[in-house]
């Protein structure tokens, strides 16, 4: 099962059909495992958190803890339960920002091991909060906190905008990808959307993630139609938190 959380949804679907992408390329050779049992992959870090932390200590039931074992991340999944898998190589650079909720409950070990079967040159950065903390750094009271927290040395938005041109930058979290695009002139990319430039052997020049999209509108449909289209009310939230990031910039 693969978690269609709010954030990438609603507003980076890419990631989510990215992700779709990778464990599609799985089929063949983890039947056995599809067979033996069933595992939720999580894309958004704070939704994984909830099944692995915050559920299990507010249900303390057995379906409860066999549901917060059984949710991985993607990099957990692939490099500890797909045991014939083997991922695509990309040979590049890359600067990665672990999710606050991510570090705190699941940890980077795996992360670390799927970038280097990958062959990629990796820098994890103690970045630390982006600032943006889901709807805080949204709002106005609070939104000059938030800017002082990401801006700060060795913060992340100075550690974005001194990476390479060519490298890629990896943040699996929405509010980390979020204050990022808003405030330099890169965006982050999922690792889910890494493994799709693997397989695409990638674009070569500056500013990579261009090359992948978190929204490719289809048709004539602007975004508010297709976000409005796609889920009602949840929808209408999509189109009212659009407006909201571009009244920050």
């Amino acid at each position: 099962m693969l978690f269609p959380d709010t954030f990438n949804n609603f507003l980076h679907p890419e990631t989510l059909k990215a992700t779709t992408r990778v464990l599609e390329h799985l089929v063949d050779t983890f039947a056995e495992h599809i067979h033996a049992g069933t595992h939720i992959v999580g894309v958004e870090p704070s939704c994984v958190a909830v099944f692995r932390d915050e559920l299990t200590n507010m249900l303390r039931t057995e379906d409860a803890k066999r549901l917060g074992k059984q949710t991985l991340t993607l990099a957990e999944f692939l490099t500890r339960h797909a045991e014939d898998y083997t991922p695509p190589r990309l040979e590049r650079q890359a600067v990665v920002h672990v999710h606050c909720h991510h570090e705190a409950t699941v940890g980077q070990s795996a992360e670390e091991d799927l970038l280097q079967r990958m062959g990629m040159d990796f820098e994890i950065k103690d970045t630390g909060c982006c600032g943006m903390a889901g709807s805080f750094g949204f709002e106005e009271e609070h939104y000059d906190v938030s800017m002082k927290i990401g801006e700060r040395e060795g913060g992340l938005l100075p550690v974005a905008r001194e990476a390479p041109a060519d490298a890629i930058l990896i943040a699996d979290g929405f509010s980390c990808k979020t204050q990022v695009e808003q405030a330099t002139d890169r965006r982050p990319l999922h690792l889910a959307q890494v493994l799709c430039m693997a397989l695409d052997h990638g674009p070569a020049g500056p500013h990579p993630e261009r090359g992948y999209p978190d929204i490719r509108l289809d048709g004539a449909l602007t975004r508010t139609e297709r976000a409005l289209a796609a889920g009602g009310a949840a929808g209408a939230l999509a189109v009212a938190g659009a407006a909201v990031a571009r009244s920050r910039r």
